[in-house]
């Protein structure tokens, strides 16, 4: 499995939407910027229970995207709705791509493996500064990561 191919696919595929002033291949460490920025993590990775065939095991891997907005940003009604739209175009986006250009076997929209593509509303500080957040989590299958023993 391409590890970095696939941090560069993720990040690439929510960059190419056009709705993110920056896109991190990482966890924030500092508040992000003054727009709406999504910041990519993985959150677990292992085999895909019920996907796997008779040699070869088939990875379920778990991308976080936390998408934020300052609470300092004016007029304070249009922080959710902003968003929402954020989130919006990333679901929309992994409905309509989900092999992410062929390079996976799917995103697991619907949650063959227990997990479904969903986003969860919520705040956190950074540097004494509060953000709006949305984290949506990424559920992706990759057929034939793994060999089997023979």
């Amino acid at each position: 499995m391409d590890s970095l191919g696939l941090i560069d696919t993720v990040t690439s595929h929510a960059a190419a939407l056009g709705v993110f002033d920056v896109v991190n291949g990482h966890e924030a460490v500092s508040g992000p910027g003054r727009g709406v920025t999504a910041s990519y993590s993985i959150v677990s990775l292992g085999p895909a229970a019920g996907q796997s065939g008779l040699s070869m095991t088939s990875a379920l891997v778990v991308f976080e995207a936390v998408i934020y907005r300052s609470l300092m940003t004016h007029p304070l009604d249009l922080i959710d709705p902003e968003i929402m739209a954020a989130v919006d175009a990333l679901i929309a986006a992994y409905s309509g791509d989900f092999t992410l250009g062929g390079t996976i076997r799917n995103v697991d929209l619907l949650g063959q493996t227990g997990l479904t593509l969903r986003a969860e509303a919520g705040y956190v500080p950074y540097e004494g500064s509060a953000y709006r957040v949305m984290m949506l989590t990424i559920p992706l299958i990759i057929n034939d990561a793994w060999l089997q023993a023979e």
